[in-house]
């Protein structure tokens, strides 16, 4: 594949690891920043301190404020903002009232109330007005280590099959390796859902249990995202993928892990609000826990771990308890089928 112009909707940590991998695939990258000071440190300085402290930006990668500016007549759009910025970032995209051949959405999460996922949001801001090929990149890819070119594999999934293939040839390095699937719906669900589990290990590591719980916690998790997600029309196969265990896998077990930061935290006995704030940072699977629990509720899909996590960030259950329930349960087979766990 040639070089192309590519933009990149969002300046954190994620949009600017992909910026990195699509400027070392030699493509004319332009990342858009909601801060003036930000862009001008970008482009001025090439780095980007607070969300990337360690990572020096390729030359081909200029920094805007101009939505507009950056998308025009470019040939892919990635938006990598939190799912909260979706809608703003879709509508500002609309304004620009330019054509894009190509979107790439990178977030994980799912939008409490409407229940809706990314790429559904975007389709209800009438994202089909600007382009009818829209994709999205998920999988295990912590942006510190994509920034610094370690070796990582994501899925990109469309309903365009064709589509999925132009963004995988766009991505695909031989240290960013990429994998296409047809499942966008589980694709989406799998990289929201796991953010739900990390809170949870963290939460029962900031309790000082080890190991086992983790194990508890992330196979038994997997197994609630799957029976949850076949519900939803998902393929069971795609949550033991990339975008389902693969990254349960680097969310609940990584230093770089919001998720887990946050669970660990509150473990601890911090408050959810203090959490928050001391974090900096969207933690996506917040919200992502009250989605999960009224989609659960909504389809009659028992999910124990995320109710118990749900009732320590929103009821004042505390962490101990929440964990006692969980073991108190009735008994169950392990091996019956997803919908039946």
């Amino acid at each position: 594949m040639g070089a192309k112009k590519v933009a990149v909707l969002g300046a954190g940590s994620w949009g600017t690891a992909l910026a990195i991998v699509l400027a070392d695939n030699g493509h004319d990258v332009t990342i858009w920043a909601r801060r003036d000071s930000q862009a001008i440190e970008m482009n001025e300085r090439k780095t980007n301190k607070q969300y990337l402290s360690d990572v020096t930006l390729p030359e081909n990668i200029k920094v805007t404020t101009d939505v507009k500016e950056a998308v025009m007549e470019s040939e892919a759009v990635v938006i990598s903002v939190p799912t909260s910025g979706i809608r703003g970032t879709t509508r500002q995209l609309l304004e620009a009232d330019v054509k894009i051949p190509l979107i790439v959405h990178a977030t994980k999460g799912i939008e409490p109330d409407t229940l809706l996922r990314v790429s559904e949001m975007m389709e209800e801001e009438g994202i089909n007005e600007v382009s009818d090929d829209i994709v999205v990149l998920s999988g295990p890819s912590h942006a510190e280590e994509v920034a610094q070119r370690q070796p990582t594999t994501v899925t990109v999934s469309s309903q365009v099959k064709d589509a999925a293939k132009r963004c995988q040839d766009l991505f695909m390095n031989t240290r960013f390796r990429v994998y296409t699937s047809q499942d966008m719906v589980g694709v989406e669900l799998g990289g929201a859902l796991k953010n739900v589990m990390a809170l949870g290990v963290g939460l029962a590591e900031g309790l000082g249990y080890g190991d086992n719980a983790r194990a508890a916690i992330m196979t038994r998790g997997i197994a609630e995202m799957t029976r949850l997600g076949t519900k939803l029309g998902a393929d069971p196969l795609t949550f033991a993928g990339l975008s389902g265990l693969g990254d349960l896998i680097v969310t609940c077990t990584s230093k770089y892990s919001r998720n887990w930061r946050a669970g660990y935290r509150l473990g601890q006995g911090i408050s959810l609000d203090q959490v928050l704030e001391e974090m900096g940072m969207v933690v996506e699977g917040v919200k992502t826990t009250q989605a999960v629990s009224q989609l659960a509720q909504r389809q009659g899909t028992e999910v124990p771990i995320t109710t118990a996590i749900y009732d320590v960030l929103f009821n004042g259950q505390s962490p101990v308890r929440a964990g006692q329930l969980l073991m108190d349960r009735d008994p169950k087979k392990e091996t019956e089928h997803t919908t039946d766990f």
